[in-house]
């Protein structure tokens, strides 16, 4: 999970342009938004909602109730993909023994 982690935090650093901030400087549980944290605002949101998509395949519903929880931070967002990688695999398992 830590180099899951370490792969998100570099695609947000690059796909928002965070060039004064390195992996390091981002704590896997800081908040991504307002000011407590990083201070992300929703624009990010939805490019990270794009990165998503591209890197990892996910679709991620406007309407789901658990959004807010899995964009909290990176360790969120980390295992929002890992249990999205294991429904995948468990489904691709499944498709494959039905053939």
């Amino acid at each position: 999970m830590d180099s899951l982690k370490l792969e998100i935090k570099r695609c947000l650093i690059e796909s928002l342009d965070l060039e004064d901030l390195a992996p390091e400087d981002i704590d896997d549980d800081a908040p991504l938004f307002g000011t407590d944290g990083i201070g992300l605002d929703s624009i990010d949101a939805l490019e990270i909602g794009i990165v998503l998509r591209r890197r990892y395949g996910l679709v991620i519903a406007a309407n789901d109730e658990n959004t807010r929880e899995h964009f909290r931070s990176v360790a969120t967002l980390a295992a929002f993909v890992a249990a999205r990688r294991e429904t995948a695999s468990a489904d691709t398992d499944m498709t494959n023994e039905k053939e």
